[in-house]
């Protein structure tokens, strides 16, 4: 199942604990690479020194402020696409960036990986998440059992002082999520 658009109309921190087990799609048009989510780190609001939006409403910052559901991919470092699906209520910034997904067994670690390894970059800034359609997320009744979401401090924001270190990175702990297996290329495979 598509997860709609009111599943992103919630608190974020309860949106970034409920997306960790879900499935990140991507369709490029020769078949369908599919990622269980295992990290995800959450910005919340003008407040929040970490996130974008905290340096107020820009060309690049928009998206953050618009409907729930929606791409916000953005440039890091000039080298690294970024992925965030943008959460609550229209004209409130926040978003929730992908960190790490299980593809074929193989755990891509990373966000700039993440985007790399599934054709991610800003042309799908600002897509519809809830459509289908290029880019989306999907429930497919796997829960994931008690005890193994973890929660840490954000990654690389250590300029945003004391929000830095809200722990408000969501990673699943598994065999697969904690090891260090070689990175490996992502081909796309048929569904």
């Amino acid at each position: 199942m598509i997860l709609p658009r009111d599943y992103f109309d919630r608190p974020t921190l309860e949106v970034a604990r409920s997306l960790v087990g879900k499935y990140l799609v991507r369709d490029q048009g020769s078949g369908l690479i599919v990622g269980r989510i295992i990290e995800v780190e959450a910005y919340i609001g003008t407040e929040d020194k970490a996130c974008h939006a905290s340096k107020g409403r820009t060309a690049r910052t928009d998206v953050l402020f618009g409907p729930p559901g929606h791409a916000y991919v953005y440039l890091c470092y000039g080298m690294y696409e970024m992925l965030n699906v943008v959460t609550e209520r229209e004209g409130f910034p926040a978003a929730i960036l992908l960190r790490a997904v299980e593809c074929d067994g193989r755990l891509i670690d990373g966000p700039g990986r993440l985007t790399r390894a599934l054709g991610i970059d800003r042309r799908l800034n600002r897509c519809d998440l809830t459509l289908g359609q290029s880019l989306w997320f999907e429930d497919r009744g796997t829960a994931v059992p008690a005890g193994v979401l973890n929660s840490h401090p954000r990654i690389g924001v250590e300029y945003a002082g004391e929000w830095a270190h809200k722990p408000w990175r969501f990673r699943l702990t598994t065999d697969l999520s904690t090891s260090r297996r070689p990175r490996t290329r992502l081909s796309a495979s048929k569904k």
